[in-house]
């Protein structure tokens, strides 16, 4: 079918209504942990410990009985668009600077 061919069937489909503007603004844009995941074709257990996510929490967002907060939801954002950077500078070893550990407070 052609996507003209499926838009003319989807609107005869009395079944099928088009979201209003209304709908569009009412749903949010908050990038979904579970779809981020899947993305990046990651267990649960592999994605917690990759970005430094409890298990428990992540678990607890996917199956919808907690909600990111509005700076772990720019986390996700950030994942989303750039897993590889992300996941480097998490867990990359940060040099001993031994001026810093001999300075006395």
């Amino acid at each position: 079918m052609t996507p003209a061919a499926v838009e003319a069937a989807a609107r005869a489909d009395r079944d099928a209504h088009p979201l209003t503007p209304g709908d569009l603004k009412r749903m949010k844009r908050t990038p979904r942990a579970k779809i981020i995941r899947r993305a990046l074709a990651l267990t649960q257990e592999e994605f917690a410990v990759r970005y430094h996510i409890p298990l428990g929490t992540l678990r607890d967002w996917e199956q919808g009985r907690a909600q990111p907060d509005r700076p772990t939801q720019a986390y996700l954002r950030i994942i989303a668009c750039e897993p590889e950077r992300v996941e480097r500078l998490l867990n990359q070893r940060m040099p001993v600077r031994n001026d810093v550990l001999d300075r006395r407070v």
